[in-house]
């Protein structure tokens, strides 16, 4: 009788690359998810995940929106934090000093208001040895251009990502919203830009009521949708910016198995963010993580590579 091999003989490679960072498999948290890392550190074994990737920084400490803040909605949530953040001289006093002593890359992911934000935020992490690379947000308003949100205009977008390469030497991830006629025009402009590699997607703009007090569930109005119920979604969008870039792409939206994992992977992404899951389960990630090897195992694959950009038309 052939008994089959276990995942300890068989070692698949979960390994990627993106940017010139070497994550040990390509499963991160999505910014705003997890904290700054420390927070989740007694539900899981941070040194086990792909990269950890920071709440979202700001030039100055950020108090965010009114509660109620975050309604669940079917298949999914909907979220108006409103940034709240720390501020990046927080960050790298009370925060940087934890993340140092953890055996995963560290990405901050870091937004601004104004042009000149963007770039200061920039140089001020560029300073930390330990970071091995940034995410930026483009999914924020210019306050000095009308309120024009940086990622929904070509010009615009490229014009933060320009700024920003300018004051980094460091790999450079451009988050693009899915809130777009044509995301694919947006990842050429911030590709022509500078940044070396590209996530998709932030959450959708939604709303919901509350039909007996016919208010909205949330102070703000609206808020990012996430879940579940936007991964075909995120799926399509992804696929989209594949074919349209040459950067790596890391996939985001709706994950909650290794399985909505590997849908990203199969369209090309050479890896993915978790999200929303990790509010449903902390270990989420490593649940991931495992499916993701036995996968493998069970289908004699030996590296990951061979799943990344594997979807037949």
């Amino acid at each position: 009788m052939i008994q089959s091999k276990t995942a300890k003989e068989l070692h698949p490679n979960l390994a990627v690359e993106i940017a010139g960072i070497t994550l040990k498999n390509p499963v991160m948290p999505a910014s705003g998810t997890f904290g700054y890392g420390e927070e989740y550190a007694p539900y899981l074994d941070l040194d086990r995940l792909g990269a950890i990737i920071t709440k979202g920084l700001s030039l100055q400490p950020k108090a965010g929106n009114p509660t109620p803040r975050i309604a669940e909605t079917t298949g999914g949530m909907l979220n108006a934090i409103g940034l709240q953040n720390v501020g990046v001289e927080a960050f790298i006093r009370h925060k940087m000093p934890y993340l140092r002593e953890v055996n995963t890359p560290v990405i901050a992911n870091f937004f601004g208001n104004t042009l000149e934000e963007y770039g200061e935020v920039a140089r001020r992490l560029s300073d930390i040895p330990e970071l091995a690379g940034v995410e930026l947000n483009i999914s924020c308003p210019n306050v000095k251009q009308g309120g024009i949100i940086f990622g929904t205009d070509p010009q615009a977008a490229h014009q933060a990502v320009s700024e920003v390469r300018k004051q980094l030497q460091k790999p450079l991830i451009v988050k693009l919203t899915p809130n777009v006629t044509d995301i694919t025009v947006i990842a050429r402009a911030v590709e022509e830009a500078g940044a070396d590699a590209i996530s998709c997607i932030n959450t959708l703009t939604g709303m919901s009521i509350d039909v007996r007090t016919r208010k909205p569930r949330i102070a703000n109005c609206t808020g990012g949708l996430s879940g579940p119920a936007i991964r075909p979604i995120a799926v399509r969008l992804v696929h989209q910016v594949v074919q349209a870039v040459k950067l790596p792409v890391i996939g985001v939206g709706g994950i909650m198995s290794a399985e909505d994992a590997l849908e990203f992977l199969i369209v090309g992404a050479k890896a993915v963010q978790v999200g929303t899951a990790n509010f449903i389960d902390p270990n989420a990630m490593a649940t991931i993580i495992d499916g993701l090897e036995q996968f493998c195992i069970d289908n004699n694959i030996s590296d990951i590579q061979q799943l990344i950009g594997s979807l037949e038309l």
